[in-house]
């Protein structure tokens, strides 16, 4: 985020960005309509949509090398679509926001912004949050980090809205298995705290300009190993301008905002 790399695109995340089209838009169709069947069609749709995107469709052009490998890899979304019917009927949901994005503010004025993937609301305004993931599920060893997303989220609508969700949902696509998790107010509290130590640590290391590295399982599948210090690399010299967009986040305490 301070220096702005180019990372380059994958075929994994182009499919995501493909299946979450989908389920996005799934719900324009009446309830109905909303059937597997529909939803397979629609990856067509959503596929044309997604290649006459500019920045897209650059990125598109130099990730296949023949039309057979695009082919596969088109063919390889339905699995996952077909997987989401497993995990819900969407015939009987009516959500209340899809793709929200949302920027909410810490009472120490530090901003926190993202998108949800869906928000279903009851009659009487409860709310569930629902996150899709392409790929599968991780074993319980593994789930904290899923679980840190989905707190974050169920805090940032009650910073902006004063309403917990009751239920957050992570639908792993891959395997069509469901992770749940329901937040209660003192993860709001946790969540501050954290997110404020968190931004200490951030700022430290802008003053200091040093961002140590931290190797770990992911490494292997880093698009920017070729600036890190773990595998030789060296990075480049930091971005004041960068420095200077990311301690934007932080825009002045909530009294201050009026």
């Amino acid at each position: 985020m301070v220096d702005r790399l180019y990372e380059p695109p994958s075929k994994e995340a182009l499919r995501g960005t493909l299946v979450h089209s989908v389920l996005e838009h799934l719900f324009d169709l009446p309830a109905h309509q909303r059937t597997e069947e529909a939803a397979q069609q629609m990856l067509s749709t959503r596929w044309d949509a997604l290649k006459g995107d500019d920045r897209t469709s650059k990125d598109i052009a130099t990730m296949f090398e023949t039309s057979d490998e695009l082919s596969a890899w088109f063919e390889s979304a339905r699995p996952l679509i077909h997987s989401y019917f497993a995990l819900e009927t969407p015939a009987y949901l009516q959500p209340a926001a899809r793709e929200q994005h949302f920027d909410a503010l810490l009472p120490n004025g530090i901003a926190i912004r993202g998108v949800i993937d869906r928000v279903d609301a009851t009659t009487d305004g409860k709310l569930r949050i629902i996150d899709y993931k392409t790929g599968k599920s991780p074993s319980p060893r593994f789930q904290a980090d899923m679980i840190f997303q989905m707190r974050f989220y169920a805090s940032a609508l009650y910073l902006m809205e004063h309403n917990l969700p009751l239920r957050t949902q992570l639908l792993f696509l891959k395997d069509a298995r469901t992770l749940t998790y329901d937040p209660v107010e003192r993860d709001v509290d946790a969540m501050i705290d954290q997110l404020t130590a968190l931004w200490a640590d951030i700022e430290m290391r802008l003053d200091s300009g040093l961002f140590e590295e931290k190797p770990g399982p992911l490494c292997a599948w880093c698009s920017f190993q070729q600036y890190c210090p773990a595998f030789e690399g060296v990075p480049p010299e930091i971005s004041s301008e960068g420095i200077k967009h990311l301690r934007k986040v932080k825009r002045g305490s909530q009294a201050d905002q009026g």
